[in-house]
This record gives C-alpha cells, structure tokens and sequence, in this order.
C-alpha cells in the first residue's frame, strides 16, 4: 500500500493544503514560537542523526577501500596493470650501440632477454618483493667452502666458494676441505656483494646478501661454474684486520682478489658479478682497468650508477626514507662492532648519532676515505664515470620500481655508445628481487645472468679475448700518486712515482702453494747452479739494463694508447671549435662586414652598369 509519506515533500505540501481550508486554521495563530525552535535546531546536529541512521557495516567497507586505494598507491602495487594485460608481463627493454658485434651475436641468442617479465601476481609491488626477498627468500640449503685472503695492508677477506662438484644432481652436499685443483679449467664467476653488514645485523642488505647470493651461486653451481663470493672487509664473519675499510668506491681489494684468484687458476676463465654497492664497485674497476682486466664478462645487477642522485632520490619520499633509516642502522651496527680500531674510535661517536645515510657517510666513510665532503665522496665514486672505459661486454640489469637506487641515475646515453655494454631494464622487479611464477621460486635476473654467461661463453668474443689475454699485456694503471721511486702510468696520461712497498704487498697476497712452489723452483735453479745465474750474479749491471727495459716497455705500451685516443678526440675538437668560433663570432664579424661593404659601396649606383 502506497503510503503518503514515500511522495515528494513538494506533492505532499499541494495535497495537504487542499484537504484542509484555510478557515480551519484561526486567524489569531502565533507563528513565533515556531521560528525560535526552528532556529534552536542545529543543522549539524540534524547531519549527525542522519549519519547516526547508516548501519556501521557501510562505514567499515568504505574505510577499508579507501584504506586500500592509500595502500596501493604508497606500495605501488601494480596487480590491476597485469590483470587488464591478462599477466603477459612488459617487455624488456634493451638499451645497447646498434652497430655493436656482442648484440648480435650473444644478445640474439639470450631468449631471456628478448621476452617478458611478469612479477609474482601475490608481489606486485617493489616493496613487497624487497621485503619477501629480504625475510621469506627461501634461498636453496648449501655449504660454502671458505678462504681467507690477506690484503697487502694486513686486512682479511673472506671468499666462500661453491663448485660445480658440491651440487650433485640439484642439491648441495658437504664439500670437502680440499681445495679445487690448480689446473682446474672450469670458469669461475666472482660475486661481489651490495652494502652489507653482519647476518645478525638490522639491516636489509645483510638479510639480502643471505638471500639472492645463495640463489645465484646455487644456479651458477648447478650449470657447471665455479663460484667465489668475495665478502667485503669486516664482513661474513671475518673479522676486521686493519685500519683500512671499504666503501662504495673502494677497487683495490676487487682487483686483488681477481688478479690472486688469476694466479691459482691461470687456465680458467674469469667472470663477476655485483650486486646493489658491489654492481657499482665492479663498473667502477671496470672502467678504471679497460682492456687490461683478465675477467672474460661481468654482470652489474641493480647498480646505484650516480651515488648523488640516488642520496637525494633516498631522502625524497617517506617510503625511501624507511630504507634509509634501515640501511644506516646496519651501518652503525657495523662501526660498532669494530669501535675498538684506531681509525673507528674518533668516529664511533658521531656515527651512532647518525640519522641518515648520508650522516653516517659525512661522520665516517668522508673520513676514513679521506673525501672532503660527503658530495665529493659521492661524485668520485659513482660508477657512471667509468662506464665509457669499460672494455669487456657487460650486462647491466635495473627496474624502472627500484625502491633504492633510482632509474633517474642509470646513464642511458653512455651505455648506449659503448659497444661493450647491454642495459636491461624492466619497468617492475624491485631491488635485487624480480620474483616470478605463482609460488615466486625463481628469480628473474639470475636466469638472465646464467644465460647472458652460457651465451658468451662459447661465442667469438672469448675467443678473442683469450688471445689477448695470452698475449703480453701492460699492468693495470695504479692509483698511487705519493710513492717512489719507480715510475707509474696514471689513467690521464700522468706519470707519477712509485716506491718498493708494492712489491711487498704483492708477495703477501699470493696463496701458500704459490710460494711452496717458487722455493721448489729456487732450489732446482741453485741445484743446478746454471752458468746463467752466475753471470746474472757476477754482472749486475745486466739485471738493471733489462729491468730498465721491462719499464720502458711497460711505459710506452699505455702512453702511446693514451696518446692515440687523444689524437683522435683533437681531430674531433678542432672542428668542433671551428664551428662553435664561427657561430659566436658571427654577429660581430658580420656587423662589421656590413658597415665596409656600406663604406665601399656608398657612391655606386646600379645604374651606371647598364651605360655604354
């Protein structure tokens, strides 16, 4: 039954009013004390009885959906972009020099790379896959065989190895204690870990060190490569021998490490791979090496690239700075694990008082490297600068998500020029995550690497490289500006002293079986007491002839590849300034020309070239 009350209220009034006459109202009505109570009726409190009335279950499921679309902005879940796409994934974007040989022969064989990535539909976020990366990884079970390598300045480095022979059919087992065989041919692939900290630590680089490692040398062990992680000073349980600490810049112990594991296995080729801080250590030693580096490829995974963009990227929005703060904890933990070391006992103060990334950087790491101001530290240090130098073909994999090192600081056009390099970038994956599949068991960059490495492996590019390798080639360029008296080839060309202290530091850094086998070799030699040795001995002034010839040879070899390289930018500038000298000049040279050509031309009129 339609009652009267469910019309409009403007029918409801016309009916009302017709039903009842105006003469049964009387004439004498006081309409005031309806107007005061009209007035006494707060409005607002006419909107809250009316709210009152809306049962609490709508208030519920409005306050969790709009909480959901705050959750899904702040994480940037992107689970509705790979729905409307019906989980095909976006495609990799590959960003290399068209005209380069390493694209065509080793990028169109990796399928890898010229197909899709579709994140785990259940992590469609970078954080979430960071986070699930960092505390439910569930890395493979295995067991390392560990090596401490003695630095020429007294510090300890931890290699923990994993061979090909320690995964058997999928798992790991037990590895012996013997090492691998000194003319073991099998590549080797070297890890170099991001800004880590101890696994007990607070911070999320440690817990992603225990995580992708794993999952990476367990892929690369089962494929037939031998594997070494190389732990940064004070790291994996190893504790911290001398003054000297790393940093995001630090390519000594790289190149150390590289050129003993090159003593121990001569005949196998070498590969590496970094991660997060340890990507930008590896460019950065690849470009500061050129072609003088024995590594036969290398991988850079979500490389910070520019350390000044990404210091401001980290401190830009609340989300970022949850990263940093975790990042610095694990470095104050760091520091205060070794407060007892001179060099850490006049920062320790400031360094636990830090509140950022970038403190910590200013209060400890400027001063123990020596850097004048964080910003300069940061400038020195990025890997962007050496990427024009790289000389061997590396693999450079970023997401375009990467919640801490932004994509604003990849160098698109320098990896573009250069023929050795391959950029790899996907618009999700996070940082170092890239989980895939519905149980999220795989990671997509360690596929990637393994393949990208199995492809170069057996194509011409180590051929070639192996020929050079074989062939005579000049030392690496040091750094040492401050030694004496040997001479030294800098990168710009520069030549500065060098003392004997390097000589020392090289003895110690080689393995115990190298040294065992040098004394066979000096016992044989005076056994036999060569009339060659002899003569050596009797006549001095040979010995110095052919170690000034050694350093002639070692002198002119990088001098005259820098002179060459200059020749040809010269060529390229004098044009450039030819034109850039016309351009600027040309209004003054042509207000000039104009007032002479008026002067010369002021009495001539067209005319008289038509008279006879």
């Amino acid at each position: 039954m339609l009652s009267i009350y469910s019309l409009d209220f403007p029918l409801f009034y016309f009916i009302s009013f017709s039903l009842f006459s105006l003469d049964s109202f009387p004439k004498s009505m006081d309409w005031e004390p309806l107007a005061a109570a009209k007035a006494s009726i707060s409005p607002y409190d006419l909107l809250f009885q009316a709210l009152a009335l809306i049962p609490f279950s709508h208030y519920f499921f409005a306050a969790s959906f709009l909480f959901l679309i705050f959750l899904y902005r702040f994480l940037e879940i992107h689970f509705l972009h790979d729905l409307l796409t019906l989980f095909r994934g976006d495609p990799v974007t590959l960003t290399y020099n068209s005209c380069s040989d390493l694209a065509q022969s080793v990028v169109a064989n990796c399928k890898i790379l010229q197909g899709r990535y579709l994140a785990t539909p259940w992590l469609s976020s970078p954080h979430l896959q960071t986070a699930f990366l960092s505390f439910l990884g569930r890395p493979p079970p295995l067991t390392y065989r560990r090596h401490l390598f003695r630095a020429f300045d007294g510090g300890t480095i931890a290699l923990d190895w994993l061979t090909y022979t320690d995964v058997v059919g999928g798992t790991s087992c037990m590895p012996d204690s013997s090492a691998a065989p000194k003319g073991d041919k099998t590549p080797i692939v070297i890890v170099i870990p991001g800004l880590t900290s101890d696994s007990a630590a607070a911070s999320i680089e440690a817990l992603l060190r225990v995580q992708y490692v794993k999952h990476l040398a367990f892929n690369l062990a089962r494929q037939g490569w031998n594997v070494v992680v190389s732990n940064h000073r004070g790291l994996g349980g190893v504790s911290l021998t001398s003054d000297c600490c790393y940093n995001a810049g630090w390519t000594e112990d790289l190149r150390k490490i590289i050129d003993h594991i090159r003593c121990e296995y001569p005949e196998a080729p070498l590969y590496a791979v970094g991660t997060s801080i340890g990507a930008n250590i590896l460019v950065k030693y690849l470009g500061e090496d050129g072609a003088n580096t024995p590594l036969f490829g290398a991988a850079a995974i979500c490389s910070p690239w520019d350390l000044l963009i990404c210091d401001r990227f980290i401190n830009r929005r609340p989300m970022q700075k949850l990263y940093d703060r975790a990042l610095t904890v694990g470095l104050q933990g760091y520091a205060q694990l070794y407060a007892f070391i001179t060099s850490f006992c006049r920062i320790s103060l400031l360094t636990f008082e830090s509140s950022s990334l970038r403190d910590f950087d200013n209060h400890a790491t400027r001063v123990l490297g020596k850097f004048e101001t964080v910003d300069t530290y940061y400038r020195r240090s990025s890997s962007t600068n050496y990427v024009e130098n790289v000389s061997v073909p590396l693999l450079c994999v970023s997401a375009l998500d990467d919640p801490v090192c932004t994509s604003e600081a990849i160098p698109w056009d320098e990896c573009r020029l250069n023929e050795n390099i391959i950029l790899a970038t996907t618009p999700h994956g996070g940082h170092l995550a890239f989980y895939e599949g519905i149980t999220a068991s795989s990671i997509w960059w360690v596929r990637v690497v393994n393949e990208f490495f199995g492809v170069l492996r057996i194509s011409p590019h180590i051929e070639g490289r192996k020929k050079m390798q074989g062939s005579t080639m000049p030392k690496p360029l040091q750094s040492s500006i401050d030694q004496a008296p040997y001479l030294n080839v800098m990168e710009d060309g520069m030549v500065t002293a060098m003392s004997n202290e390097q000589t020392d530091a090289f003895v110690e850094d080689i393995s115990d079986a190298d040294t065992t086998h040098s004394k066979k070799d000096e016992g044989t030699i005076s056994d036999k007491g060569t009339s060659v040795d002899l003569t050596d001995k009797l006549n001095p002034e040979k010995q110095i002839k052919q170690q000034v010839e050694q350093n002639v040879k070692d002198l002119i070899v990088p001098v005259q590849g820098r002179i060459d390289k200059l020749s040809r930018r010269s060529r390229q500038s004098i044009w450039l300034l030819v034109y850039i000298s016309i351009i600027t000049t040309w209004p003054f040279v042509g207000s000039v020309l104009l007032s002479v050509l008026k002067r010369r031309f002021k009495t001539f009129k067209p005319g008289t070239l038509f008279r006879k």
